[in-house]
């Protein structure tokens, strides 16, 4: 596992306060995550997630994740944890919308100790999130705990690739991500199974180089102005980040990082 120093949950909570968090959200829409409804819904399907379930979505930033199992999957009820209290406040008010409201609990809480109750879930549920949390052992060890034996942990997250990263590389990468670290595919299923959960899938989505190409053709063709109004029109700040983004491109068609996808059921029953 990659790692730098001097990130952690404070860096994380600047950018998701700030303009950079809104940055994001207007490149990938409210679904913060490679791939949005698509990889959503893959993931559901994948891990058998749907009506009558409840859940709980570990680092659910503006509640997106959980409005579309609630929505789309006829999932009977969700809370989601995460320690920013501006997306929570975000994800309680658009909880609001009608047919979510009182189906949806956001809580403002550290997702390594949610204060949850044990054996409460049917499943976990991440997306391309837990690459910000600096402590991977304890959020694997929280999700199996939080879920009820025979329960479901399902994620998907950004990941070392196969063909790795070098430190530099990893460096540069994690600074402008504000990831304190970036685990591979083979760490966190080990990382499962440590906490008695049987995987039954761990696997790259290929997802992660495609939509990164769109993702720039998008603030280059089409979303400029939107973006500089966001960063208070500051060219050369969004000439920078957009030269981070070209750099992040490259480890992706390079098969340096990648959106892993994770399956796992907690032993027992």
């Amino acid at each position: 596992m990659k790692s730098t120093s001097n990130i952690g949950l404070k860096e994380v909570q600047a950018v998701y306060s700030g303009p950079e968090g809104d940055l994001w959200e207007l490149i990938m829409g409210e679904q913060i995550h490679i791939g949005g409804f698509t990889s959503s819904m893959d993931l559901a399907e994948k891990a058998s997630v749907g009506a009558g379930m409840k859940g709980v979505d570990l680092c659910c930033c503006n509640g997106a994740g959980m409005r579309f199992l609630v929505r789309f999957r006829d999932v009977t009820h969700m809370q989601g944890v995460d320690a920013t209290e501006t997306v929570i406040e975000r994800c309680r008010e658009r909880c609001q919308e009608p047919g979510i409201a009182g189906r949806v609990e956001c809580i403002l809480a550290d997702v390594c100790d949610s204060g949850l109750p044990a054996g409460s879930a049917d499943f976990v549920w991440g997306e391309d999130a837990w690459c910000y949390v600096v402590d991977k052992d304890k959020l694997i060890a929280e999700a199996a705990r939080i879920v009820k034996p025979g329960g479901t942990i399902a994620f998907t997250d950004w990941v070392e690739g196969p063909s790795g990263l070098s430190e530099q590389e990893a460096e540069r990468f994690l600074r402008f991500m504000k990831f304190p670290n970036i685990q591979d595919i083979q760490g966190y299923r080990a990382l499962l199974e440590a906490n008695g959960c049987d995987v039954v899938m761990a696997q790259d989505t290929g997802r992660f180089a495609p939509y990164v190409d769109l993702y720039l053709n998008m603030l280059n063709m089409q979303l400029t102005y939107d973006a500089l109004r966001i960063i208070g029109f500051d060219m050369d700040l969004l000439q920078a980040m957009g030269a981070e983004m070209k750099f992040m491109q490259g480890l992706a068609h390079a098969g340096k990082i990648a959106q892993g996808l994770f399956i796992a059921y907690k032993s027992g029953s």
